[in-house]
C-alpha cells in the first residue's frame, strides 16, 4: 500500500499564498480543530436531534484554498448504525468574483453543494449559486480565537430558515 505522506505534504500548506491579500484571507480564523455542537431544526424552529462532532480547516494548495474535513460524530464515537456525515469542503478566492468559490462534499447523503462566500459585516456568509435549488445560505458568525457559530439556512417561499446550527469551540 502506498504511503498517504506524498499526498499530504502536496495538499497542505502551512502559509497563506503571497497572492491573497489579508483583507481577502476571510477563512483564516478557522484554521486548526474544534469541537461541535451539532442542532437539527424541525421547520417550527424546534430542535429535533443534537449531536457531538468535529471540524478541521487547514490551508491548502499551495496556501491558495482553505480546506475542512466536517465530521459527525466525532471520530472516536463512529459505530457506522447512525453516523451522520464524513464531508469536505473545498474554497478558494476568485479574484474575478472578489470572493471565495466553495464546494461541499457529502459523500455519506450524497450531496455537492456549491456556493460563493463573502465577508460580511464580521460574519462570513456562503450563498449558493443561483442554480441551486433550494436556495441556501451558511454563516459563520460570533467568531473569536476560542469559538464560532455556524448556522445553516434554507430559503423556503421567499423566508430563511435555521435548518441547523453549529456550536464550535478549541
Amino acid at each position: 500500500m502506498a504511503s498517504p505522506e506524498g499526498f499530504v505534504q502536496a495538499l497542505l500548506s502551512e502559509q497563506a499564498s503571497p497572492d491573497l491579500s489579508n483583507e481577502t484571507r476571510i477563512f483564516e480564523p478557522f484554521i486548526g480543530s474544534w469541537q461541535l455542537v451539532v442542532r437539527w431544526f424541525d421547520a417550527s424552529g424546534r430542535i429535533v436531534r443534537e449531536q457531538p462532532g468535529e471540524w478541521h480547516f487547514a490551508r491548502v494548495l499551495e496556501g491558495r484554498g482553505i480546506q475542512d474535513v466536517w465530521i459527525v460524530p466525532p471520530r472516536g464515537s463512529r459505530s457506522g448504525e447512525n453516523d451522520y456525515e464524513y464531508g469536505t469542503s473545498i474554497r478558494f478566492y476568485d479574484p474575478k468574483l472578489d470572493a471565495w468559490q466553495s464546494t461541499w462534499i457529502g459523500p455519506m447523503h450524497q450531496v455537492v453543494r456549491t456556493f460563493t462566500a463573502r465577508g460580511v459585516d464580521g460574519r462570513v456568509v456562503l450563498e449558493t449559486t443561483p442554480d441551486v435549488v433550494p436556495q441556501m445560505r451558511w454563516s459563520f458568525s460570533e467568531v473569536s480565537p476560542r469559538g464560532f457559530r455556524w448556522t445553516n439556512e434554507v430559503n423556503e417561499g421567499g423566508a430563511w430558515r435555521v435548518q441547523q446550527t453549529f456550536e464550535a469551540t478549541r
